[in-house]
């Protein structure tokens, strides 16, 4: 199964089970006066909305570059996920504001039904067993949007113990007050959520780089290339699940332009067989010894070396 498959079998899945769920939370939750339930179930609405978003990027994503985007449309992942975040955001501040206003009349609150209890009870293992299959698929897949919905789904679990929480005390120290303290945290939570996958979504769209052994392997395959030397203003750029390489290498200057482009030749199907998401790889050639001190983009290997000493991962 392919990447794009994959990640449609993960939406509709999330779609499928989260319309269960929200539709018992927020209808248990109507029924036994439960504000906390209502907002697990609004949180698990935005699930749903996220999985038909996830569903709609992917279709974009198959298109192939064009002349107005040369490099693809992977972006559209990345550009899906912080819309994604915008929307938890939301639904996490709309909630806090309804429960807000529940607190002005705090005298008439009533202790919720029991059945507020079996509900939760049931999207605990639900969600339990739709975060797990979306963690798989996440891996396989290595999808950022389905990422970020697993990791949601794992919230959604801490958020149904903590309502299971507040619901206890709700009926073991008759205190329906409980239940609105128990909302306003979840929707604090699901705002800080929403906040973590907007800073994951920021971090890609500013290239940021977060796992510099990409670099180290490229280095190596570069010195087990025969006549390439000193690779520098080495660049690696995500889209989606790709990457694509800008690297410069050194050769000897007398070689001729046929015999350099050989040697770049082998640099690229080397790369291209030990990286697999390698998509496409842009080589420089430069006669040895060129090197400009000035310059200031791209990576080296002394530059790789010196972060990592700064970060105190040497």
């Amino acid at each position: 199964m392919d990447r794009n498959k994959q990640i449609k079998k993960a939406s509709w899945i999330g779609i499928i089970g989260n319309i269960v769920l929200s539709t018992a939370k927020i209808s248990v939750g109507i029924f036994s006066g439960s504000m906390a339930v209502i907002g697990d179930g609004i949180d698990s609405a935005t699930d749903i909305a996220m999985s038909m978003i996830t569903l709609f990027a992917a279709k974009i994503m198959t298109r192939p570059p064009d002349a107005e985007h040369p490099y693809g449309y992977g972006r559209a992942e990345t550009v899906a996920t912080k819309l994604l975040s915008f929307m938890i955001f939301f639904a996490g501040a709309q909630f806090m504001i309804s429960t807000i206003s529940r607190f002005q009349r705090i005298e008439s609150l009533q202790k919720p039904d029991i059945a507020a209890v079996y509900v939760i009870l049931a999207s605990v293992a639900g969600k339990l067993v739709l975060s797990r299959v979306q963690h798989y698929m996440a891996q396989k897949s290595g999808s950022a949007m389905i990422g970020a919905i697993a990791k949601n789904m794992q919230n959604d679990i801490l958020i149904s113990l903590a309502v299971l929480l507040g619901l206890a005390f709700t009926f073991m120290m008759d205190l329906p007050i409980m239940d609105l303290l128990t909302a306003l945290g979840i929707s604090i939570w699901v705002m800080k959520s929403a906040l973590s996958i907007f800073m994951e979504t920021s971090s890609e769209v500013m290239e940021k780089t977060r796992d510099l052994s990409i670099y180290d392997t490229l280095f190596e395959i570069v010195s087990s290339v025969e006549g390439a030397h000193h690779p520098h203003r080495t660049r690696v750029r995500k889209f989606g699940d790709l990457l694509y390489i800008d690297i410069d290498i050194e050769v000897d200057g007398e070689l001729k332009v046929k015999q350099a482009h050989l040697i770049a030749h082998e640099l690229e199907r080397k790369i291209h067989s030990e990286i697999e998401e390698v998509y496409d790889i842009m080589v420089h050639i430069e006669p040895l010894g060129c090197t400009m001190k000035d310059e200031k983009f791209g990576l080296s290997q002394e530059i790789i070396n010196r972060t990592k000493n700064e970060k105190g991962e040497n």
